[in-house]
């Protein structure tokens, strides 16, 4: 898809400059820098989604996913009883 964007003297020198000294289009340099910056967004996303949850666990006193598991088999034992070999 072509799209029209704006960007100074010096930084669409500075890519022009990057593109030839490594043999690439300024596309390709600018598709790699668009990339690049969208997966550290994802990453920063991920990571703050990641310690909300973690504040969360700590703050509602959080069980551990070994004793949490061993309680849901605990309680699905005493309803259903134990399955049948």
């Amino acid at each position: 898809m072509k799209v029209t964007i704006a960007l100074s003297d010096e930084l669409y020198r500075a890519v022009k400059v990057e593109a030839a000294r490594t043999d690439r289009s300024v596309r390709e340099i600018v598709d790699e820098a668009l990339e690049a910056w969208l997966t550290a967004a994802e990453e920063t996303e991920d990571r703050a989604s990641a310690e909300a949850a973690l504040a969360e666990y700590r703050r509602d006193g959080g069980e551990a996913a070994e004793s949490f598991f061993g309680s849901l088999a605990a309680e699905t034992k005493a309803t259903y009883g134990t399955p049948l070999e």
